[in-house]
């Protein structure tokens, strides 16, 4: 079995940004062939590295490479997994299972492109809880933000009655049946051991990842003294318009490269 995040297969992907390379790679997770998306600056630097994580689960919240080269443009090297099972990737997406795995190799990843050991990580919806887990697991992340992020997924059950199916088919089950699934993928209960700052940014009104999602993060990371910020945004939704939306992700990449210095 080949090393987790040894990178098995490279291949030229196209980008819609003639400033941003982006390449497909294919790499190595817990025995599994997975893929992901690579963006890259054209113009050489000592450019910091962003591990993205997607939210949704298979097609639905793929990584979409105008959204990865968005955060290219100010400067990082970004990789987006896709996680295991999808894009015909093997294995079998398990909504912050095993799957978070494809998340903390995909930081080894990263690391073959960068000149500086300096890596963040930006965590969208599902991706906030694959996001949280990865700084769990992992010692040498800089600084996380978690955007409209999941941080408990037996909330995320609750409050989402069309994703129950999907959950249980994923899972095993519902929380009452298969409660030690869903203990596992929990991460509040370990966020003793993030030593990553954090940037909390979040809708009121969103109806996807409810705003108890951050209030639950920010409660967790109270208790145990941790570092954080938090932007929140009383008129939005999941989703922010494009003008608050573009300048957001300007700001919180500038945050990023303010963390740890």
């Amino acid at each position: 079995m080949k090393i987790d995040g040894t990178i098995e297969q490279k291949r030229d992907y196209p980008s819609p940004n003639p400033n941003v390379r982006l390449t497909e790679i294919v790499y190595w997770s817990c025995g599994y062939r997975v893929k992901g998306l690579l963006a890259e600056p054209v113009k050489l630097g000592n450019h910091e590295g962003i591990l993205y994580l997607r939210g949704g689960i298979q097609n639905i919240g793929m990584v979409r490479p105008a959204r990865i080269t968005q955060f290219a443009g100010q400067g990082f090297v970004v990789f987006a997994p896709y996680y295991r099972g999808n894009r015909g990737g093997e294995g079998r997406d398990e909504f912050a299972g095993e799957d978070c795995y494809d998340a903390v190799n995909g930081v080894d990843v990263l690391k073959q492109f960068l000149t500086v050991d300096r890596i963040h990580i930006f965590a969208f919806s599902r991706g906030g809880i694959m996001g949280l887990w990865t700084a769990i697991l992992r010692k040498d992340i800089v600084s996380v933000v978690t955007w409209s992020g999941v941080s408990d997924v037996v909330l995320t059950y609750e409050e989402r009655n069309d994703m129950r199916r999907m959950m249980k088919r994923v899972i095993g089950g519902s929380p009452n049946s298969a409660r030690p699934e869903y203990d596992k993928r929990q991460p509040l209960p370990h966020i003793k051991d993030i030593n990553a700052a954090l940037l909390i940014i979040h809708g009121k009104k969103d109806l996807n990842v409810s705003f108890e999602h951050a209030i639950r993060l920010e409660e967790a990371l109270v208790k145990e003294g941790k570092v954080f910020e938090s932007w929140y945004f009383k008129e939005f939704t999941h989703y922010f318009p494009m003008k608050t939306n573009m300048q957001t992700v300007h700001d919180l990449t500038n945050w990023m490269k303010l963390q740890g210095r």
